[in-house]
């Protein structure tokens, strides 16, 4: 995708798939900001989604990417040191017992009636995470491909090294006897699930002296300001160029998509700030907005980049099933039951979940779907040239006599080309694919009236078109 020049993720597609997961996104960790600044300096946590909020968009609005690039720099510096400063003085509490002799207790496990439902998960998460504006604005900023292969690979590093010092805090949260600290319970270990999704900021506060919690809460707001500005100005980027633009106002200036941004910006910040305040569980909200990249978004980007016949109505079929499929599996974070029933279905009282893999079973019937109508559509629309006229979102190129015009319709990476007369000498018919070159020769052969000279610059892709000598 960097080697074709692309701006954002949805370049290739042209739609607006990915604007609903960065908006759930950004309101999971603007919701966990809060939920972490109430325990820790007991402030509101409506107070502290709001504050957090504010800041990440007023940098985000007058910096752009530059200033998320660069606060990036200093708030990974941040997490890193924060949080590896305050595990030995955790580990060291009289209340906390070494965590290699509690490995038991916090080890966890699996039970074997639920390993469909863990890989599940995990294949979500692997797969689902690629798909991410967030990631891909920083990839597609890189000066070459390479180069972004090569910060791909040194991310997923990083990734590992960040995340060991959540590990190790857990562990040490859970060898705690929280009843010897002046934490308020009654229990040796947090038994609710709001106890349990705060245990970083209590180990911080409670195991912790006050300057490390200070510090440690530095590490954690940064941790989610790195997120919350690059959620929000991805979100805007894409609303603005790939909606607003595309397919609202096509001839809009730079400028003017620029205006659209910021004004995006304030507008994605407070709904996904209502959402943060509205939504109290932090992992439901962002299993939600990984759920649906996994589901609907991850097939299209296979297919709109590796399947040379992908098309719309395939894409549009894909999409409606695949959402179709998911949903009627049901959602416990939504409180929604499930209309179909797959295989070992668990229906508790507290909860209910599909042991079923429903999540990659939606995904690939969503892939197939698309590969399926996309071939199907394929063949129909170019086995005769009178079949484009039920080409209602004109994805093949129709062809008419050279007194006539010359189209060649958008697939995706194609973009649309017309003329009604033959190029004068020396004129330039700018295109953005080289795959457009051999179509357009094939046509202008039939004339044998003109040669075609290909040529590429740094800048842009374009072909000369000449008389003959």
């Amino acid at each position: 995708m960097r080697t074709l020049g692309y701006v954002t993720m949805l370049d290739p597609f042209q739609n607006k798939y990915a604007l609903l997961g960065e908006v759930f996104w950004t309101a999971a960790i603007l919701s966990a900001l809060g939920a972490t600044l109430g325990v820790i300096v007991d402030l509101d946590q409506k107070t502290s989604i709001i504050l957090s909020a504010c800041i990440a968009l007023v940098y985000t609005l007058f910096g752009g990417l530059y200033s998320v690039a660069y606060t990036d720099v200093v708030q990974l510096f941040c997490i890193f040191f924060g949080l590896w400063i305050s595990i030995p003085f955790a580990m060291v509490n009289e209340a906390t017992v070494p965590i290699t002799q509690t490995w038991n207790k916090w080890k966890g496990s699996v039970d074997p009636m639920d390993s469909f439902f863990y890989v599940d998960n995990l294949l979500m998460l692997i797969f689902g995470g690629i798909p991410w504006q967030v990631y891909f604005q920083r990839v597609l900023s890189s000066k070459t491909a390479n180069q972004a292969r090569i910060l791909s690979f040194v991310a997923s590093i990083g990734c590992f090294a960040m995340a060991i010092p959540s590990v190790l805090i857990g562990a040490v949260g859970a060898s705690t006897n929280w009843t010897m600290t002046n934490y308020n319970t009654t229990s040796e270990l947090p038994s609710t699930p709001e106890e349990m999704k705060l245990i970083l900021p209590l180990v911080l506060r409670y195991l912790c002296p006050p300057w490390i919690s200070f510090v440690g809460l530095g590490a954690v707001s940064a941790a989610v300001m790195s997120s919350a500005d690059s959620s929000v100005l991805s979100a805007a980027s894409m609303f603005a160029r790939n909606v607003v633009k595309a397919i609202f106002w096509q001839k809009a200036s730079e400028r003017q998509v620029l205006w659209i941004m910021r004004a995006s910006i304030f507008v994605i910040g407070a709904f996904a700030c209502w959402l943060g305040i509205s939504i109290q569980s932090i992992y439901g909200l962002w299993y939600l907005c990984s759920d649906l990249v996994y589901v609907i978004l991850f097939p299209q980007l296979i297919c709109v980049l590796y399947v040379k016949f992908s098309n719309t109505y395939g894409s549009l079929c894909s999409y409606l099933i695949g959402l179709f499929v998911r949903l009627t599996s049901g959602e416990s974070v939504l409180k929604l039951r499930p209309l179909i029933v797959y295989p070992y279905f668990v229906d508790d009282p507290n909860d209910f979940y599909q042991r079923f893999p429903c999540k990659t079973f939606a995904m690939l019937i969503s892939f197939i779907v698309s590969v399926c109508i996309s071939y199907i559509t394929d063949i129909y629309f170019r086995a005769d040239s009178k079949r484009l006229k039920y080409d209602i979102f004109r994805c093949y190129k129709e062809r008419q006599s050279m007194t006539g015009s010359i189209r060649i319709g958008n697939r995706f990476n194609r973009p649309s080309i017309k003329t009604t007369r033959l190029p004068r000498k020396g004129e330039k018919l700018e295109i953005l694919n080289d795959n457009i070159t051999q179509e357009l020769e094939t046509m202008l052969v039939i004339t044998s009236a003109i040669t075609v000279t290909t040529t590429t610059t740094s800048n842009s892709n374009s072909l000369n078109l000449h008389k003959p000598t």
